[in-house]
């Protein structure tokens, strides 16, 4: 039975055009900011559809550094509140916190987890200046509804892409939906490099130009320092690696879709619950989510049958112990969403006839458990 994320197995599919690749950049010998990255810069910002990418460290810095950018555009300042889902990974909120901005909890809706936007009403200040969106589980969480929401309050839309590369809304692609996006190429992720590597799009050109010199220790132009950045180059290797897997995303794409479809059998068996599709539809499958009441039970018993599983993720952001003033907040959606929250597992590596073995144990191992839950109960 496959393991979850077999990044061995993954690689060796474009292994020749990978190993290839990396040869190129160690014949030519510049590994920082020379031609692979500036090719995958243009090559990513065509794809998603924007005038601008700048490639960094990995995809924290990439939020990080947009927000920074912000604040030395004079476009928010300390103290200013960004709504942010409650049931995201840290990541999200990591990268307000670390600019002095307020971020501020916002519980999904039941079922399709999309953000709230009556609870978003709810939550506005004359503080508020941002709405950072999040692609989770690679869907594609943006609505017409959300983007007028900014725009009648003058909030600047962020997105964290990092699950959702390739993901569609319409006709356009996330990542391109927002002011700006923050992208993770992970090594798991739908589009992932050997190592740690990030990227921000967006089509403000200022905003773009502020980024580059902020991933460059805040230079411009050699030894001429106009902010107080940091180093956060994506590297020559991994650039050079992306640019292979790029041309392949979309097929991917398609491949983990024909997987989830396997998983979709799995709607109607007492003791699961699936996620509604969004409005859009759009949906790259960088995680499988089931929920079950007994999960830990269910992954045991899977794992004894060779089906390894993860869990994302099984503590929320408000009731870790870096988020100490969140600890007293009610978020029982997000938590309910923690608790039963397993991922099946998904990827190009996969097969079809291994997705359907693994449809089939997960049946049999939920079917004997039949404990029904709705997450969207909030209990």
């Amino acid at each position: 039975m496959p393991v979850f994320n077999d990044l061995s197995k993954r690689t060796s599919i474009y292994g020749e055009e990978i190993l290839a690749a990396v040869e190129r950049v160690v014949t030519r010998g510049w590994y920082l900011l020379g031609e692979e990255l500036s090719s995958f810069e243009r090559e990513y910002a065509s794809y998603i559809g924007t005038s601008h990418c700048i490639g960094v460290g990995n995809g924290l810095d990439a939020l990080t550094l947009i927000y920074q950018g912000y604040m030395e555009l004079g476009m928010l300042s300390p103290g200013d509140e960004v709504l942010v889902p409650a049931n995201t990974y840290i990541a999200s909120i990591l990268s307000i916190t670390a600019n002095g901005l307020v971020p501020v909890p916002v519980e999904p809706c039941p079922g399709t987890l999309l953000p709230d936007l009556s609870q978003m009403e709810r939550l506005l200040t004359p503080r508020t200046k941002s709405l950072m969106l999040v692609h989770l589980y690679g869907r594609c969480t943006y609505t017409d509804a959300i983007g007028a929401f900014c725009a009648s309050h003058g909030l600047l839309l962020v997105e964290d892409n990092a699950q959702s590369h390739g993901c569609r809304f319409g006709k356009r692609l996330t990542g391109s939906l927002g002011h700006a996006s923050g992208h993770s190429f992970y090594p798991t992720k739908n589009l992932g490099a050997l190592g740690d590597a990030g990227a921000v799009t967006t089509s403000d050109a200022t905003l773009a130009s502020v980024i580059r010199a902020l991933r460059n220790y805040g230079s411009s132009r050699k030894y001429v320092f106009d902010y107080e950045g940091r180093n956060s180059r994506m590297d020559e290797v991994q650039a050079a690696v992306l640019r292979v897997r790029l041309r392949h995303l979309d097929a991917d794409n398609l491949h983990r879709g024909a997987i989830a479809a396997c998983y979709e059998s799995l709607r109607h068996v007492a003791g699961l619950q699936l996620l509604s599709a969004t409005a859009s539809g759009g949906n790259v499958w960088h995680i499988f989510p089931i929920f079950c009441e007994q999960r830990d039970l269910l992954q045991h018993r899977l794992a004894g049958r060779g089906v390894e599983t993860q869990i994302h993720y099984p503590i929320p952001p408000h009731r870790q112990r870096c988020l100490s003033q969140w600890h007293h907040l009610n978020l029982p959606v997000t938590e309910r969403i923690h608790a039963t929250e397993l991922s099946l597992p998904i990827g190009p590596e996969l097969t079809l006839s291994e997705a359907e073995s693994v449809a089939h144990i997960v049946e049999e191992e939920a079917s004997r458990l039949a404990t029904p839950i709705h997450i969207d109960e909030g209990r």
